[in-house]
């Protein structure tokens, strides 16, 4: 439906004002989220239970009017569906089994269908209950991203453990993102059949590499995802975040395929017009100007709008927006935006 405006811009277009989405836009910093949060029992449960986890994605959406929604769930149902033991624990996050380099050739993806089935349904359901002018983004999480939980079996502050993995054993690696990134296409795939106008690849650990492992982890295993994804669905939008890859996105777009580019707070601006040469680009307000509020957001809004407002653009935070933003500060924000 070419009105929504978010489709627009990712087929090159500018649109002013920009169309808005907010990373994590389903979350703790809503009351409405808390309560199902609370009814649910475990964030798993909110995860692959369509009733909650379609109540969830709309929540936002109903309050704000954002110009798109994205899917409700989490970057690791793909390791859920290869029987790593995930599970949440409170203040601690996510904890796995941690993967061996001899365990790598017996991964078997072969439950990965019907285990997401309950997303798939909810990507289903959310396009019938959104409004026809709102975006349905699906995402995934990028393969070297999911490989360092699978690895490391929990989060760490730099992945040393998955970038240690993959100077020790590199052809396990590889065996391991080419896997991630088969089972990851074939997931957004079903996420774009289902309704999603457009998905969404989280490289959110893409920043701890160097310039041979970025190529061999961040940009090859994504390309093909791409590849795939496009090979089956022609007409497939794809924005690809890498947080935290710095000079290594002046290249990302053409070398990944990618149509959309996503910045995080760090990119500066003069680097992100070069960026938004080549294309669409997503960001990048610092989420702690959003808790701020006051001037320090108002000047974040109005710098990018005026760096990257005459280009095709979809504004954004750099990385998902905290439990404790404001809502005021959401509305302000909005505001500012579309005033």
């Amino acid at each position: 439906m070419e009105q929504r405006k978010l489709m627009r811009v990712l087929k090159g277009e500018t649109v002013s004002p920009p169309p808005v989405w907010l990373m994590r836009q389903a979350g703790r910093y809503l009351p409405e989220y808390r309560e199902i949060r609370a009814k649910a029992g475990s964030f798993l449960e909110l995860c692959y239970d369509p009733d909650f986890a379609t109540e969830v994605t709309l929540q936002p959406i109903r309050r704000f009017g954002f110009d798109a929604a994205i899917l409700f769930s989490d970057i690791l149902v793909i390791p859920d569906a290869l029987d790593r033991g995930l599970h949440f624990v409170a203040g601690e996050g996510p904890k796995l089994t941690p993967l061996r380099e001899d365990e790598v050739a017996r991964l078997d993806p072969s439950r990965a269908e019907i285990h997401l089935a309950p997303v798939i349904a909810t990507v289903a359901r959310l396009r019938e209950e959104l409004p026809a002018e709102t975006a349905l983004i699906g995402f995934c999480g990028a393969p070297f991203t999911v490989a360092t939980y699978m690895i490391a079996g929990h989060g760490t502050p730099d992945q040393a453990p998955a970038r240690l993995f993959g100077y020790r054993h590199p052809e396990a690696m590889e065996k391991l993102l080419y896997l991630l990134a088969e089972m990851s296409a074939d997931y957004l795939i079903r996420q774009l059949t289902a309704g999603a106008d457009c998905v969404q690849i989280f490289d959110s650990w893409a920043g701890v590499l160097d310039e041979a492992s970025f190529e061999a982890y961040a940009v090859g295993p994504v390309r093909r995802m791409v590849e795939k994804v496009r090979a089956a669905r022609p007409e497939a939008k794809i924005i690809g975040f890498a947080k935290g890859a710095g000079a290594f996105l002046s290249t990302y777009r053409e070398k990944t395929g990618v149509d959309a580019v996503g910045l995080d707070w760090q990119v500066p601006m003069q680097f992100a017009r070069t960026i938004q040469a080549g294309g669409p680009v997503q960001g990048n307000l610092d989420p702690l100007r959003l808790i701020a509020g006051g001037r320090a957001l108002d000047e974040g809004v109005d710098r990018i709008l005026e760096n990257l407002g005459s280009g095709p653009l979809v504004f954004n935070l750099g990385h998902g927006i905290t439990p404790d933003a404001p809502i005021a500060h959401v509305e302000a924000l909005l505001k500012r935006l579309r005033g």
